[in-house]
């Protein structure tokens, strides 16, 4: 199904894809990161949502890219493998998530991503993108990260946030104006999950 959507996969990369779910069975019977029910729909819910990103921008060789809140690794362990030649960094500020990342991320043999037990304000490194899904209100998580973010812009988007949200998103950026874009993921992808959800880009 992910060669429907992302037909330029190699073989490496779908074997690594097709591993994902039963490393996240493994690690989540020992630390709960992935309620039962999103299990159940893994592929969907957490796989094709996190590459959604991937739909929306093509990111270039060494990108650098900030998953804040990452909780067991979406989205930045699936677009680790996506984009091979970026470079990810996750954090979160519970260490048992971090764990799960590490492991699974090593367990795949991912290169091009690194995991820190940190929260965002206390991480002094520069990145091109901040990621997150579903982490807060925009406004919180703004000033909360923009200090992450570098001036110089190399992709086709410039450096800025990307964030996978759903519902009625028009009250929470208001105070954004037009610095922002809703992305929907119904356009990406087929399944009723999708239905409400959104890539949104915050330059």
């Amino acid at each position: 199904m992910l060669t429907q959507y992302f037909p330029q996969l190699s073989e490496q990369q779908i074997q690594q894809f097709d591993a994902m779910q039963a490393l996240y069975e493994e690690w989540n019977a020992k630390i709960n990161v992935i309620s039962r029910k999103d299990m159940d729909n893994f592929h969907e819910r957490h796989l094709l949502h996190s590459l959604a990103i991937g739909k929306v921008i093509q990111f270039k060789p060494n990108t650098k890219i900030v998953d804040v809140g990452t909780g067991g690794g979406f989205p930045s362990v699936p677009l680790a493998i996506l984009f091979p030649e970026v470079q990810f960094h996750s954090i979160d500020s519970i260490g048992k998530k971090i764990k799960v990342v590490s492991e699974v991320s090593n367990a795949l043999g991912l290169k091009n991503i690194t995991s820190e037990h940190i929260r965002s304000e206390d991480l002094k490194q520069k990145f091109d993108f901040v990621l997150s899904r579903a982490v807060a209100d925009i406004s919180t998580f703004y000033h909360q990260t923009h200090h992450l973010l570098h001036r110089n812009s190399v992709n086709s988007l410039a450096n800025g946030f990307l964030c996978l949200k759903g519902g009625d998103l028009m009250e929470e950026f208001a105070d954004f104006r037009h610095h922002y874009k809703f992305y929907n993921i119904k356009d990406f992808f087929e399944g009723d999950f999708f239905e409400s959800k959104k890539v949104v880009y915050v330059k």
